[in-house]
């Protein structure tokens, strides 16, 4: 363990009570929206539009992370944004003001990935990417475990009182923010122009190796058929379990996918990002077939136990695979344009997903997904890139 270093440590924990704040959340949001009267369409037109501020934003600011050489700065600021969105919130029930509220919560995300990210690729070597990109998303879905379980514990006693989570998870964010302080600015080199419109990244798909516009666009498919968890949540009410049940599923979810990730990581670099990647998305596809027609409880839970293996085993793996394909100088602009691009796509799957869900059946949003990711599994066996 001695490339984890001590900036590995801090962003870890920063990431841990971050999520912990967000998470907290997240399992209650679909029941919160309904209960202040938006319907399917419109959560997923809410999930979407946050997701793809979001992803602009780290676009913009992974690549204005790279030109002026700076990342704490980013970071402190993108985690402070994300702690005050939660009270805001549940201050009004406004669909503007939750949007907006939303919204700050996703810029916020968008200011700090890029920057975060490319310090914990700095902070490594090409040969421990995967375990040190892993070992950070274990701390980061920890806190997506003790999120919920605080909300799970709290609703016992106070059933259906979402807004006051809202405050109550502030807190975990203050934590957050005090330890962004503790992170040192290392000595990086601007570039020559330090000029950035907001639209400056997509320079990059030009400039970046045929490599990287190849994986991306493969992760990019992918992202256009992968609608918002939320929906996954919404299924298991659909079927009649209460709020209870969904939370604790949500809550062994996470558990699955912190622990996980750290020996996924490690495989990873042992077997290659191809081939670990791959095997998520086969996992991917079992669940949303599984879930689009089961209705037994013990069945929900097995298949959010593959689920958190599938995120286990694709989130830090592409962030790591990225890395090592781009130049040192872009990683923070790499990451960005991906997520950027990859918000886009998923604003768009949300919201077709909601679409499909209220005209057709709710089952045949999981069922295309199931489907089309299957077929991007034969994509990425023809892929002639390097494991790496």
């Amino acid at each position: 363990m001695k490339f984890i270093t001590r900036t590995i440590w801090i962003l870890s924990l920063v990431s841990l009570f971050t999520d912990f704040a967000s998470e907290m959340l997240y399992p209650v949001m679909p029941m919160y929206l309904q209960s202040i009267g938006f319907s399917a369409i419109w959560i997923g037109v809410l999930e979407g539009m946050a997701e793809a501020t979001a992803g602009l934003s780290k676009g913009y600011f992974g690549k204005l992370s790279d030109t002026i050489g700076k990342r704490v700065p980013f970071v402190q600021l993108g985690y402070s944004l994300s702690a005050i969105s939660k009270p805001m919130m549940a201050a009004f029930i406004n669909p503007l003001w939750v949007l907006f509220a939303r919204t700050t919560d996703r810029l916020g995300k968008g200011i700090r990935t890029g920057a975060r990210d490319a310090i914990l690729s700095d902070e490594t070597t090409p040969e421990h990417k995967g375990k040190v990109f892993g070992f950070h998303r274990a701390f980061d879905t920890m806190g997506a475990v003790l999120g919920p379980l605080t909300a799970l514990l709290f609703l016992q006693f106070y059933p259906e009182s979402y807004r006051t989570l809202f405050f109550i998870a502030f807190i975990p964010g203050v934590c957050a923010i005090v330890l962004t302080v503790l992170i040192k600015e290392k000595n990086t080199q601007p570039k020559a122009v330090v000029t950035n419109s907001f639209f400056s990244f997509l320079h990059y798909w030009k400039e970046s190796p045929p490599a990287y516009r190849q994986l991306l666009f493969g992760l990019l498919t992918f992202a256009l058929i992968n609608s918002s968890d939320i929906f996954l949540l919404l299924m298991i009410k659909h079927r009649g379990f209460d709020d209870t049940h969904v939370i604790s599923i949500y809550i062994f979810y996470n558990l699955v996918y912190a622990l996980a990730s750290y020996p996924m990581g490690i495989l990873g670099d042992r077997i290659g990002f191809r081939k670990t990647f791959m095997f998520g998305l086969l996992l991917f596809a079992v669940v949303y077939a599984g879930i689009a027609f089961n209705k037994e409880l013990i069945v929900f839970y097995f298949l959010f136990f593959l689920y958190g293996l599938y995120a286990a085993g694709t989130e830090g793996i592409t962030k790591a695979w990225i890395s090592n394909i781009c130049e040192k100088k872009d990683t923070a602009t790499a990451i960005g344009t991906y997520a950027a691009f990859n918000s886009i796509f998923t604003m768009l799957a949300s919201s077709l997903a909601g679409l499909i869900w209220y005209f057709v059946a709710p089952s045949a949003t999981f069922l295309v997904t199931a489907i089309g990711t299957i077929l991007l599994v034969v994509y990425f066996i023809r892929m002639r890139i390097s494991n790496k």
